[in-house]
């Protein structure tokens, strides 16, 4: 006797899912058609919620296409639109799609404040709804942003109140998040005892719970930019690789550019040239290049060839990717400054009184720009000499060794009054 085969009836979800595969393949030939099939896939009725997933798949799908596309305010219209969905899911599922439809929509360039706006709008909602933890991790992305706006005053407040509110419920990826904001903005407030003591909780925070290496990478990013402040350079090259190794490993490709940037900065200040051709020819470095590392190397080929004319005409060629980055752009300003003091003191060197427009015409540089560095070098001690304006002549004295006579002087005498009221101390208790 044969045994008739049993049907298999398809689901609704393994249906849906394959029609989500036949508009991905609309994506590219027809992209206004698959953005219609994307809405009509969300919006299908789900009372018993068999098609949550692939209806997230959708709104996914759809935020990515527009991102793709440029169209922010479509963009952000989805994301308005899809709130009634979001009524019908778990909060915690509800954090995660916004996230990410956040994150997609700070893929689009120069949309910070579109961003901004929306975040406000969805911390009104959100207290409407009576969605608190939402609501924090919506207000972190906007202090964020009013920090990558330069906002600092209200980023400030809106923080000191996250703060305290994401203590009471002990969040610790979210306060590990805020701490790590806290600090990015203490420091372009150049408040940096302040920016070291929020990076000091947010590793406190990292330690007592598992870390994500994303966030790990941010913590190092931040700790390299701090000891860069203070000068260290070579504790802040392994700190960017840190956080280069995380972010590569997170698949964050535009952080990890930006710790090799910051890796190859240290090197040239630190005199290290050859180090970053070795760094932009590894396998990293290969993976991540592009025209800011081109830039970055440009300025080692100008710094090796110690011509300021070589740098000025990199800092004009790359003018956008390098101004685009306050870090590199601060140490580019500190390194074209001591390029052209290394560049005069070797030029005076020969001289005793040189005519300040001499100097100006062996550099190549304007009379009033050289005779503004030479007055700057004379006040911070950099050159010994001053300017005789009424001559427009400078005038270098020679240096003149010190004399070590009167230190061992002063140094005898100052030994020979302590052993004097040693003495004295010790006559005084023979006489009781």
């Amino acid at each position: 006797m044969e045994v008739e085969p049993v049907e298999v009836k398809e689901t609704k979800g393994e249906a849906i899912a394959k029609k989500l595969e036949d508009i991905r393949a609309l994506e590219e030939t027809n992209p206004q058609q698959a953005v219609k099939l994307y809405k009509d896939v969300i919006g299908l009725d789900d009372p018993e919620g068999e098609i949550v997933s692939q209806k997230t798949q959708a709104i996914y799908a759809l935020g990515e296409l527009y991102a793709q596309k440029g169209l922010h305010k479509d963009l952000r219209n989805l994301i308005v639109d899809t709130r009634p969905f979001f009524t019908t899911i778990a909060k915690a599922k509800t954090a995660k799609i916004l996230k990410e439809l956040l994150n997609i929509l700070g893929r689009i360039p120069n949309t910070a404040k579109l961003q901004a706006e929306f975040c406000k709008e969805t911390i009104t909602w959100c207290e409407e709804e009576g969605r608190s933890f939402l609501k924090q991790r919506v207000q972190t992305r906007l202090a964020s942003l009013l920090l990558e706006m330069k906002q600092y005053k209200e980023a400030l407040a809106l923080i000191s109140r996250l703060v305290k509110d994401v203590k009471k419920i002990d969040d610790k990826i979210l306060l590990l998040e805020i701490s790590i904001i806290e600090s990015q903005l203490h420091l372009k407030l150049k408040n940096t005892p302040k920016a070291k003591g929020a990076l000091t909780a947010a590793r406190s925070a990292a330690n007592a719970i598992y870390c994500p290496p994303s966030l790990q990478a941010e913590i190092d990013i931040q700790s390299g930019v701090l000891c860069s402040e203070e000068g260290d350079f070579k504790t802040a090259y392994s700190y960017f690789f840190e956080g280069f190794e995380g972010f590569d490993t997170s698949k964050r490709p535009v952080k990890a550019a930006q710790c090799l940037k910051y890796m190859l900065m240290a090197k040239i200040i630190t005199n290290n040239t050859s180090d970053v051709y070795t760094l932009i020819n590894t396998k990293g470095g290969v993976k991540y290049a592009g025209v800011e590392i081109d830039a970055m190397k440009a300025i080692a080929d100008a710094h090796k060839d110690r011509s300021i004319h070589k740098f000025a005409d990199v800092k004009k060629k790359y003018a956008k990717e390098l101004g685009a980055d306050w870090f590199v752009s601060a140490h580019l300003h500190t390194l074209q400054d001591d390029l052209l003091v290394q560049n005069l003191l070797r030029i005076i060197e020969p001289f005793e009184r040189v005519q300040i427009k001499h100097v100006a015409k062996l550099i190549d540089l304007p009379t009033p720009l050289v005779e503004a560095k030479l007055s700057e070098m004379v006040l911070e001690k950099k050159l010994n000499g001053i300017l005789d304006q009424g001559s427009g002549n400078l005038i270098v004295f020679q240096e003149i060794p010190k004399d070590k006579t009167f230190k061992a002087g002063l140094d005898t005498i100052s030994e020979l009054g302590s052993v004097v009221d040693k003495l004295y101390a010790k006559a005084q208790r023979a006489l009781v």
